[in-house]
């Protein structure tokens, strides 16, 4: 291969320990020669057979092993089997063949190893995956084609094209094995290959590497909006939830990427824009998205919230020291004068002679309303809650007091106007401190 060449390949450092995915194609053929003609890394073939193509597949990998045995390459292979993978997993051939291929790469490169793993894309792959994602559909990222590196996996040939790399097979007199499902035009990729690639090759002889430049610039733009969008998370995500102001006020470029960073692998646009319309909202409102639940509640986006356990119903009888874990609170009953009051307590007093049968409390009841003292009007507990801005998780933790004709006390609204002291004795304290 020419010096030329040579200069566009995307090489790791001298002396790394290079793992190459060989297929026994044309591509992988000329990755695997190419670094080991090279002679300053270490360098081993990993053939993963799919058990797709029967007979064929099984031909690729000794043809593979007896390569790397002429030539003293270590050679490791695993035998899979792609279609009941794809059936049991719900997915396409190639995506399941994928997926285990990777999986089988970076188990054996993690077991011998391999610093890094080389797989043989090149530049007219680039331009057809861009192409492919262009058809279905894509974000930048998609349109950002193949990456030079992701992780420890590098591709040196992503700036030669197929013609190149053919140039290099007959100079160098290296073999190679030809896929009979590359000529299956049933196959949307080759369909992009066989009519679509000569066809934008006609108008532009070097269209891959105009793809590639485009992709390249294509991928900048979205390393520098996903950044963006990562410092936005550093700043407001608190681990459970964020503002939904602040992620509405984000540009649209920015707070789709935050919601995909949120959401995680297999969110789809339908999904970000559920999210930013929830956001919206003045109501409180749920998604259910796959894998995630997501709540809008009092102006935070909430991700995967917990759902809180309510208070039991509980007896409180004066002398009782009752500590609340779910809600973080400590709760004491006392008669006036029985203990000197701490400051670090909230304390309200109840008239004795008011209180009817037994004491108790728990969390909040559907309809509930009382009057409170110096309010002058009945209050439900909904309104009152609303009036502070609580949240669901803040209501359902608020302990509710009452005897049995009602209502004594909820916290921190104060006690009710039929148990408010007169001044003449006769007092209960009930005190609450947060833990």
């Amino acid at each position: 291969m020419s010096d030329p060449l040579k200069s566009r390949l995307l090489l790791p450092p001298s002396g790394a320990r290079v793992l190459c995915a060989v297929s026994g194609g044309a591509d992988s053929m000329c990755l695997l020669s190419l670094l080991h003609g090279m002679g300053c890394y270490t360098v081993a073939a990993a053939h993963f057979e799919h058990g797709i193509r029967a007979g064929e597949s099984l031909r690729d990998c000794a043809f593979v092993e007896d390569y790397c045995r002429e030539k003293g390459i270590a050679c490791f292979t695993e035998h899979g089997d792609v279609p009941r993978y794809a059936a049991e997993k719900n997915l396409g051939l190639e995506a399941a063949a994928r997926e285990l291929r990777y999986a089988f790469l970076e188990r054996t490169a993690g077991r011998e190893g391999f610093d890094w793993i080389a797989t043989a894309h090149n530049a007219d792959d680039n331009a057809e995956t861009m192409l492919l994602n262009l058809v279905r559909g894509t974000s930048l990222a998609g349109l950002g084609g193949i990456p030079p590196r992701r992780g420890n996996i590098i591709r040196p040939l992503l700036k030669l094209t197929r013609a190149e790399i053919e140039a290099y097979l007959a100079e160098s007199g290296t073999p190679h094995m030809e896929d009979s499902t590359n000529r299956d035009e049933t196959i949307r990729r080759n369909r992009i290959r066989h009519a679509v690639m000569p066809v934008l090759r006609s108008l532009n002889p070097s269209f891959s590497a105009a793809a590639g430049r485009t992709a390249e610039l294509l991928r900048c733009d979205e390393d520098f909006l996903s950044a963006q969008a990562e410092s936005f998370l550093t700043a407001h995500f608190d681990g459970e939830s964020l503002s939904c102001a602040a992620l509405s006020s984000l540009h649209r470029a920015v707070s789709g990427r935050a919601v995909r960073a949120l959401l995680g692998p297999g969110t789809e646009e339908k999904h970000v824009q559920a999210v930013l319309k929830l956001c919206k909202s003045r109501e409180r409102h749920a998604l259910d998205l796959p894998g995630h639940r997501v709540l809008c509640e009092r102006g935070r986006l909430y991700l995967d919230p917990e759902e809180t356990a309510a208070i039991p119903e509980t007896e409180l009888a004066p002398g009782q020291s009752i500590v609340l874990h779910e809600a973080g609170l400590e709760i004491r009953c006392l008669p006036a004068g029985g203990e000197e009051i701490h400051n670090s307590f909230k304390t309200y007093v109840l008239k004795c002679e008011s209180i009817s049968g037994k004491l108790s409390f728990s969390s909040p009841r559907p309809g509930e309303h009382y009057r409170p003292a110096h309010r002058g009007c009945t209050k439900t507990l909904k309104s009152l809650f609303a009036e502070q801005n609580m949240t669901r998780r803040e209501r359902i933790l608020t302990p509710v007091f009452r005897d049995e004709a009602g209502i004594v006390l909820v916290p921190p609204f104060g006690v009710s106007e039929r148990c408010l002291p007169d001044g003449n004795g006769g007092e209960l304290l009930i005190m609450i401190k947060k833990q």
